[in-house]
């Protein structure tokens, strides 16, 4: 082969390289001209979810979708009101003809599947959806419903290993839960037999809504209580984590959540999938039914890091020193 022949062929493979490279993003601009019209249901209220919405939007934003450019997102917050409320905000988002639904917790899922059969739903992050019957199975959904399945639950004991290394042998630990959320009750039952194995005396403190909040946590000053654990797998404890940090303050008490960011606002301990990042990683679930692709055959992801975070700030105020072995295992220590 001559050497012009060699030339030709470098600056025709070079031309094709670049009309593959255009195509490909008219192709990618093509595809995020059209608008999406996303709604989402709230548990709680605008200034408790905000973080996780502006996590979505990133997300979106990622994926080519800006909103006020060429997506529309409808927001309904439930705020923890009646059970009529969230019905009826459920469906004023059905009635919308919207392209997706993202929801937020189990009880914000159920209530958006009871007002729409066709539009499809995209769960941000919630918690065991086969076993509370919103979804078939995790690899073929199956209905309206996809996206992602928190672990919260499962992450539980290690949180619970996490006080011990706190409180001192045979200390009484409060275990707050939501009595009306019906997860709890297993999970109760559950960590109580944990931690008496780890020489602990679990102490059932109940939560009867977001309104009985306070109460609750007036209720622990009179407990003897010698730490504090929140359970998950409820967006109780997000809405509400505000009241509970100054309590665990308030009271002198270690406290673990499992939500990162109880810990980043001045909660003792934290374990668990990081929130935010699940609602940004849900956004490729809305760009995909809303261009087409059928819930019920796209897999549900499952979470796979989980982050330890430590406030040191809060260890000294309480008067606790970590355990350098603890701190060792920590992905992310607040000075």
């Amino acid at each position: 082969m001559s050497t012009g022949d060699r030339w030709r062929n470098a600056w025709t493979l070079a031309l094709c390289l670049l009309l593959a490279g255009l195509a490909s993003f008219a192709s990618h601009a093509q595809s995020t001209e059209r608008t999406i019209r996303l709604g989402v249901l709230f548990s709680g209220s605008t200034g408790q979810w905000a973080y996780l919405d502006a996590a979505l939007l990133t997300g979106l934003r990622d994926q080519g979708y800006v909103e006020g450019r060429n997506l529309v997102v409808v927001r309904r917050y439930w705020e923890f009101q009646t059970a009529a409320r969230l019905k009826s905000s459920a469906a004023e988002l059905a009635a919308l003809k919207l392209d997706a639904i993202v929801t937020t917790c189990n009880m914000t899922t159920r209530a958006a599947m009871d007002a729409t059969g066709s539009t499809p739903i995209v769960m941000a992050v919630v918690s065991d959806p086969v076993g509370r019957g919103l979804v078939k199975s995790l690899a073929r959904p199956g209905g309206n419903v996809t996206g992602r399945s928190a672990q919260l639950a499962d992450l539980e004991p290690k949180q619970l290993q996490l006080l011990r290394a706190v409180v001192p042998d045979g200390a009484r630990i409060a275990v707050l839960l939501n009595s009306r959320n019906p997860v709890h009750e297993s999970q109760w039952r559950e960590m109580a037999a944990a931690a008496r194995a780890l020489n602990m005396n679990p102490v059932r403190v109940e939560v009867r809504g977001f309104a009985g909040l306070d109460a609750a946590l007036d209720s622990l000053a009179k407990s003897d209580v010698r730490g504090l654990m929140i359970l998950s797998d409820d967006a109780l404890t997000i809405e509400g984590r505000d009241r509970i940090i100054a309590a665990a303050a308030r009271l002198r008490l270690p406290s673990v959540s499992g939500f990162p960011a109880y810990a980043e606002d001045g909660g003792l301990m934290a374990y668990g999938e990081d929130t935010a990042e699940g609602f940004r990683r849900s956004a490729a679930y809305v760009v995909k039914v809303a261009n087409g692709a059928n819930p019920a055959e796209l897999p549900i992801e499952q979470p796979t890091r989980f982050e330890l975070v430590i406030n040191l700030k809060t260890a000294a105020a309480l008067g606790i020193t970590i355990p350098r072995e603890l701190l060792a295992r920590a992905d992310r220590t607040i000075e």
